[in-house]
């Protein structure tokens, strides 16, 4: 069921199908409760996996200001509204979409299953919401397109060092009919995080994530130069742990298993992404470099401070994305929720303002709304659901959240996002 076939009444048609459902005993299988979803979720992978997906910077205290904010901002529904004829229906980019959501950019999500972004693009195609295809993809955006043509598809842009690199992603990015371009400013050194650190972990240094870079032509030209220059280190002495590095690198690499264990190329690739990843010099008049090279709309992601958002109206950007890479970047930061009004009175309504970090349920998409945000990112919710049930599993938590804000706002006596207001909220000081 796409969720534009019940504009006006979507939260009780999903509702009522499920409770319809359990008269016959059958259960959800993707679970309701954003706690069992959580939990479904790390029973069906790995350790590292899950604290890759879920880990945040440092002592995690972002992560959980994200939810405090939330928390902390309570509805307070109006009475005998006419809200029989709702409607979540809005535009993004010059797209009409059936809700305020989009699918905000996860990289790695082989982690969490093996179809990954192809899985995640299937339900995004199969409910009309924008999915934001990483850098940090499992899979190409020209293998995302192939599998789900259908889908809105924006293409989120880590900034490499090697500008050619850049150019290529955004000339692949329009060729394979992405509609906007998301940059993420926040993330030009890897945050600290503790999980993976003890772990020994970083997902990249074992070839996972890094299939937009093998996809890449400029990527394989630097490639092919790393491999053609001679060593300048002996070979380190192999261990268990690094031949299954070794393994799963020639795994991820284009090309068949058994030639890629015995080709330099698929460690090439791994050393060649490390040194390209980000670029840390990075500053506001650059932006006109991309701008330069895609007539696709942009949006900068990470903002939080006014100042950032002055500038970025001054840069002639298209969008802003309110986020703190749900608290995976700096510990003891602001709740992105915090920023977003601040941010929102800045714009002044001249571009789209979004929203992620932090939402777990419908509740908290129309609270980010009313605080003035155009539409709301879901970022670990899809991934949990992806976990615990592939492409349906990301499609039925998309429902739930879409369900559980319809029926959210029609008790709050609004009928359409555009009716949300920060008068809809009261701030709860504990």
């Amino acid at each position: 069921m796409s969720l534009a076939d019940n504009i006006g009444n979507i939260g009780r048609a999903i509702q009522t199908r499920i409770y319809r459902e359990g008269v016959y005993g059958r259960k959800p299988r993707v679970p309701v409760d954003p706690r069992r979803l959580s939990l479904a979720a790390r029973s069906a992978i790995s350790r590292r996996a899950w604290n890759y997906l879920q880990g945040s910077a440092g002592t995690e205290s972002t992560a959980s200001a994200n939810r405090a904010a939330f928390e902390r901002h309570r509805i307070v529904p109006g009475m005998l509204r006419d809200v029989s004829a709702r409607n979540l229906g809005t535009e993004l980019f010059g797209r009409a979409v059936p809700a305020p959501l989009f699918l905000s950019p996860i990289g790695v999500l082989e982690l969490v299953h093996r179809h990954g972004d192809l899985a995640v693009a299937r339900a995004a195609a199969a409910t009309g919401v924008p999915v934001t295809l990483s850098t940090q993809a499992s899979y190409s955006m020209e293998r995302v397109a192939e599998v789900a043509p259908e889908a809105v598809r924006w293409f989120q842009l880590y900034w490499s060092s090697d500008d050619d690199l850049v150019t290529s992603m955004l000339r692949r990015a329009e060729e394979s009919g992405c509609e906007a371009i998301v940059i993420t400013l926040d993330t030009h050194v890897l945050g600290w995080r503790p999980r993976d650190l003890d772990a020994g972990f970083l997902p990249f240094a074992h070839g996972q994530g890094i299939a937009q870079y093998t996809a890449d032509p400029v990527f394989a030209s630097l490639v092919r130069r790393r491999v053609k220059r001679p060593a300048t280190s002996p070979a380190p002495t192999p261990t268990p742990q690094a031949l299954r590095a070794l393994w799963s690198m020639s795994r991820s690499h284009p090309g068949p298993l058994l030639a890629n264990l015995r080709s330099p190329y698929p460690r090439a690739a791994v050393e060649t992404f490390l040194d390209v990843f980000s670029r840390s010099s990075l500053t506001w008049p650059e932006l006109d470099f991309v701008r330069q090279r895609t007539n696709l709309p942009i949006v900068l992601k990470g903002l939080q401070h006014v100042e950032d958002a002055r500038r970025a109206l001054d840069a002639g950007v298209d969008g802003i994305l309110v986020s703190n890479h749900g608290g995976r970047q700096i510990d003891g930061a602001l709740g992105a929720l915090d920023a977003l009004p601040g941010i929102v009175a800045e714009v002044g309504g001249r571009i789209p303002v979004l929203f992620d970090s932090g939402i777990r349920t419908g509740a908290d998409v129309c609270k980010a709304l009313a605080l003035g945000a155009t539409a709301a990112g879901i970022g670990r919710p899809y991934a949990y659901g992806l976990a615990a049930g592939g492409a349906e599993g990301v499609r039925t938590v998309l429902e739930h959240l879409v369900a559980e804000l319809d029926i959210t706002m029609a008790l709050a006596g609004v009928a359409e996002p555009a009716e949300l207001d920060p008068g809809l909220l009261r701030s709860v000081h504990s």
